[in-house]
């Protein structure tokens, strides 16, 4: 197999993969400007000089769009071997070409995403076992940064923290993505539409530079989807997969007790309207359950703070 560098003088002849349209594509278009923008930061993209998915990208980690800590490595963005190019030894032709490069760049070592078990879009974790990548660090959502040190005397990589600890505040459906995946130019615009039709709390937050990415609450910063906080996937969504996803998580539900909520802690004397007792009481409340609240009367309810009051106002 023959294997082609793309760079600025060859990307507008050349395929680049993952996205093999013609640069007419939105999908072809994003990556290929995304791509040149990284050239001069010491992105390599090596691919096969055959039309398909068989490519290795790779930048210094210093410049990665990733919250890592990871000096004097060099990061694999995507390692996509697919389809008729599998078995072949091909993925080891360019893992060793992307060692061979970094050695003689004076690189301390490799590192690349991926977790306990295989995920979409993520290396395959017995591939790396085998060869010779370890687990250096874990993300509380379980993505794990794996590294291949050329000397053992070399610093391992690690998480920044708000990669560490993924996690947001804002409610709703929340997407953070960048244009290094071809395919968020063409599906997160019909995953907005989408939420917009179906009254659904979207945001798409899309990272447009390097200290943006470095920083973001995700160690997956092509694509990330967190919901209520929490964080749910690195799974490009095209229309019916988020609708599926919205059946599982509709709009109604909430995350467990992190930060899901918006809490009144009360301890108020509550005359019901007989007048034959008096209730003490102390209540957590959350969003969705004011319904059940529409069981007190309206002298009961002007008796909460005013706060409450508000939030009691609709079920009256």
């Amino acid at each position: 197999m023959e294997y082609i560098r793309v760079t600025n003088e060859n990307i507008d002849k050349e395929h680049i993969c993952c996205a093999i349209s013609n640069n007419n594509d939105i999908q072809v278009s994003s990556k290929k400007a995304w791509l040149q923008e990284r050239f001069n930061e010491g992105l390599v993209f090596l691919k096969s000089e055959e039309r398909g998915k068989c490519f290795i990208e790779y930048i210094p980690a210093e410049n990665a769009w990733n919250p890592i800590i990871a000096d004097g490595y060099m990061y694999i963005n995507c390692l996509w071997v697919a389809g008729s190019f599998k078995g072949h030894g091909y993925s080891t032709d360019l893992l060793n070409a992307c060692i061979e490069d970094s050695k003689t760049k004076g690189k301390q070592g490799l590192c690349i995403l991926s977790s306990q078990k295989k995920k979409t879009f993520l290396a395959d974790p017995k591939f790396l076992k085998y060869k010779g990548f370890i687990v250096c660090d874990e993300a509380d959502n379980g993505i794990q940064l794996w590294c291949l040190p050329f000397n053992k005397n070399s610093l391992l990589p690690k998480f920044k923290k708000c990669a560490k600890h993924p996690h947001i505040d804002e409610m709703g459906y929340v997407l953070y993505y960048t244009s290094q995946c071809p395919f968020n130019a063409k599906y997160v615009p019909i995953v907005e539409e989408i939420a917009k039709e179906k009254g659904v709390q979207f945001k798409s937050i899309h990272l447009q530079s390097k200290e943006q990415a470095q920083n973001a609450p995700t160690p997956i910063t092509t694509y990330a989807l967190f919901y209520n906080g929490e964080y749910l996937t690195n799974e490009q969504m095209n229309d019916k997969r988020f609708l599926k996803l919205l059946a599982k998580y509709p709009p109604a539900y909430r995350a467990k007790k992190t930060s899901s909520y918006i809490p009144f802690r009360l301890t108020q004397k509550v005359p019901p309207s007989d007048g034959t007792f008096l209730l003490l009481f102390t209540v957590l409340i959350q969003f969705p359950f004011l319904p059940m609240l529409s069981r007190f009367s309206s002298s009961q309810k002007s008796h909460l703070p005013l706060p409450m009051s508000y939030l009691l106002h609709g079920t009256q």
